[in-house]
């Protein structure tokens, strides 16, 4: 059986915390600021743990179980 390939683009997008959950960063904080206020782009600081139902598919593509 050949080895399988990590997702290039999962790894660039997700990381694991201490405690093994996924964390990700929040989406529409990229560009078109001007228009969102200062509390929605601060709340979209940091980072965020991808929800429980979604977290096998990212462990998936990272070839993690």
């Amino acid at each position: 059986m050949p080895k399988v390939k990590t997702n290039s683009g999962a790894k660039k997008r997700f990381a694991f915390t201490g405690s093994g959950k996924v964390k990700r960063r929040h989406a529409f904080h990229s560009h078109i600021l001007t228009k969102k206020t200062k509390k929605q782009k601060r709340n979209l600081l940091g980072y965020a743990i991808v929800d429980t139902s979604n977290s096998k598919q990212v462990r998936d593509l990272l070839c993690l179980r």
